[in-house]
């Protein structure tokens, strides 16, 4: 309520509980007032009640909420559903215009401030999490690879005579398909191993643009945040040659904004060479649905062309999801989920190396992935080729979600290119191996919970081995007791077994 609404309260109600109840208001007010004046997070948390009545201010700005509204047009912001409606807060018009997804919208001035506050919000987290110069970011309802994709195509205006992608390989099918998407020719680079580690092969990608000619290259694609062995790529290098070479340069850090490494590699590229934008998921680093992603950059010149490259509006939902996550966790809270990230990392890795020594096998050592770790799977994939695609299964069918089991000898084809050893981001990895990741909200009680199960899949695969090889599981004579639990064992493979049928033919 205004003022005047307060002060005809206190005919009906006793003056000194309205000037309580008006205090009270005022404190939210406080509260927003704050927030559109400085455009960051919250050091604190809000409160749900002090969201809702801030988002409830916003949709009452809309057009289609106005209460004398005659609306004419073929938008006008008209829900069939009351759930919906409710669902989206009565934000309905989206945000942006049809030429440009940052523009203001006339008949929605509180989705406008929505989109503003939000992109606001995310460059002060980005910062706070390590890119610290970063100048300008949006977020687009549109999921990471897409997101890329609408980078390229920025570009293209830029270089027309461009068509090649220098793209160090990493074996995952979206940032793969966001090139061919665009209309443009990934040239894979190959990386190298180090130890356990595979990295940039800087020499290959230099190779390259000296074959091809740097006039005739988009841009150099590369990647922070990835799966075990392979390791973030050498941001600073490429950055160098890139600036060396008037080239481009797009990072995928798809997950990479709960790492502080891998937004330490991001700062230190832009401080000593090139790079012009990068993108990451809402959903794996701010915890919200799938559905959005945050375009960023060093340049707010470049950053504008990306989003005027949008066609036509754009769904609110990620804006809206992002804004509500990051008032309902304030600065603070996000900061302590990035700690708990990182002690959790430590952890896993712990009991991996525990587990490692327990099984003959080994935790492979990857030390410049900070989110990813790695164990091998030896002595399941010397038993047989399907053991470790098995192990999978038995993992799924517990309710393990997340690992993902790596063996050798995939060949994968997309849009016609064939990856050997697909999954591993190698022609030829030495071993099959298993993935495990500490991203951002895991809890120890996961951790404890995966290691249990994996403990037991694992001696699963052994038991069944001994059985297929009609030997004794021990040197002691085999009990009624061993046979039993073999037996239930052997009724928990199959069941492991029908699931890979499932997930093979899916």
């Amino acid at each position: 309520m205004e003022q005047e609404s307060f002060k005809a309260s206190e005919r009906l109600v006793t003056p000194a509980y309205i000037r309580q109840g008006r205090e009270a208001r005022r404190m939210h007010e406080q509260l927003v007032r704050q927030l559109v004046e400085q455009g960051k997070c919250p050091k604190e948390p809000w409160d749900e009640s002090t969201i809702e009545i801030f988002l409830k201010e916003l949709a009452v700005m809309d057009s289609n909420n106005f209460l004398g509204n005659c609306g004419v047009g073929e938008r006008e912001g008209r829900v069939a559903s009351g759930m919906v409606s409710r669902r989206h807060y009565r934000l309905i018009h989206g945000i942006g215009r049809s030429g440009d997804i940052a523009a203001i919208q006339p008949k929605a001035a509180g989705s406008s401030v929505l989109n503003k506050l939000t992109n606001s919000m995310v460059l002060d987290i980005i910062r706070l999490a390590g890119v610290r110069t970063a100048s300008s970011c949006f977020v687009v309802p549109m999921a990471t690879g897409m997101s890329l994709t609408l980078c390229f195509l920025t570009l293209r205006h830029e270089r027309p005579k461009a068509k090649y992608i220098i793209w160090p390989r990493i074996d995952q099918k979206s940032c793969f398909k966001s090139m061919i998407t665009a209309g443009f020719e990934p040239v894979v680079i190959e990386n190298v191993l180090e130890g356990d580690e595979l990295r940039t092969d800087l020499n290959a990608v230099e190779s390259k643009i000296t074959e091809l000619g740097a006039e005739n290259i988009l841009c150099v694609h590369s990647t922070t945040s990835c799966f075990a062995p392979r390791v973030p790529d050498r941001l600073e290098e490429l950055a160098v040659m890139c600036q060396k070479y008037e080239i481009p340069h797009i990072v995928n850090n798809a997950y990479g904004v709960q790492s502080s490494k891998c937004m330490h590699l991001i700062q230190q590229g832009a401080r000593v060479g090139r790079i012009d934008a990068f993108v990451q998921s809402l959903d794996k680093n701010f915890m919200v649905p799938v559905g959005g992603a945050v375009i960023a950059g060093f340049s707010d010149s470049f950053v504008q062309e990306i989003s005027k490259m949008y066609p036509g509006r754009a769904s609110a939902s990620p804006s809206l999801d992002v804004l509500i996550t990051l008032l309902s966790l304030g600065a603070s809270g996000y900061n302590k989920l990035l700690k708990e990230r990182k002690e959790m990392f430590v952890y896993l890795s712990n009991e991996l190396k525990k587990l490692a020594k327990d099984t003959n096998e080994r935790l492979l050592e990857t030390p410049h992935n900070p989110i990813s770790l790695a164990l091998s799977l030896s002595s399941l994939s010397e038993q047989s080729g399907s053991a470790v695609t098995q192990l999978g299964s038995m993992l799924f069918t517990r309710q393990v979600s997340g690992a993902r089991v790596v063996p050798l000898g995939t060949s994968q084809t997309i849009n016609g290119y064939v990856f050997k050893g697909f999954m591993s981001h190698s022609n030829n990895y030495p071993c099959a191996y298993l993935n495990a990741a500490s991203a951002i909200g895991i809890k120890k009680q996961d951790v404890d919970m995966f290691i249990k199960r994996l403990d037991k899949c694992l001696r699963l695969c052994r038991k069944e081995k001994h059985l297929a090889k009609d030997e004794p599981t021990s040197a002691q004579q085999t009990t009624e007791e061993d046979v039993a639990e073999l037996a239930q064992d052997l009724g928990d493979v199959l069941q492991a077994d029908a699931a890979s049928e499932v997930l093979l033919s899916g």
